[in-house]
């Protein structure tokens, strides 16, 4: 297993409306986690599309890991401009994160045309990776569901490994966190 491809939600399927949210700490930490446990496994590269949310997170947790470890990131984007409707914030860290990144290459060399690149990206991050790790909820799949349900294909033709964060890991480091800064705190 060398390539890990990694997606989960959006920031509004989580009802996270700031690049501020305390949240994000929590989410990157877990991301930061399973992806050690993994690297130790023999991942080298880490392949997203580069959305808002999850991915992008996983972006900076992986530029941060590069300084330790050896391990790479790549972005395939599924069009020209995906981060046109950004905040102004995001759209700057998505251009300093394509920058520091070890590969890019657009799927499409053209802006949005329709659902299709969507459909496209899906089928092929699953198919050029070798495993792959989301931030999901069994009970609330988003649109997650369409990635799911591509590796879930792959899965079950040729046993792809499929990894999750689930709502529990994500309280598990909160507790985590939050325990450490009140152990600091009274150390203090």
């Amino acid at each position: 297993m060398k390539v890990l491809a990694v997606t989960g939600y959006k920031p509004h399927e989580m009802n996270i409306s700031s690049i501020n949210d305390q949240r994000i700490q929590f989410i990157k930490a877990t991301i930061k986690k399973k992806l050690l446990h993994l690297i130790d496994d023999g991942i080298e590269w880490i392949l997203v599309s580069g959305q808002i949310g999850v991915e992008l997170w996983t972006c900076e947790v992986v530029l941060e890991l590069k300084k330790d470890y050896p391990i790479k990131l790549a972005i395939i984007p599924p069009f020209q401009e995906q981060e046109s409707r950004w905040p102004e914030a995001l759209q700057a860290q998505y251009q300093s994160i394509l920058m520091e990144a070890d590969f890019v290459q657009l799927l499409y060399e053209s802006t949005y045309q329709g659902v299709y690149q969507f459909q496209a990206k899906n089928k092929f991050i699953v198919n050029k990776s070798d495993a792959c790790l989301l931030l999901i909820d069994e009970e609330f799949h988003g649109s997650n569901q369409y990635f799911l349900e591509e590796a879930t294909i792959k899965h079950n033709s040729s046993n792809y490994p499929i990894y999750y964060i689930t709502p529990f890991d994500l309280d598990d480091t909160m507790q985590e966190i939050l325990e450490e800064e009140r152990n600091n705190s009274i150390n203090d």
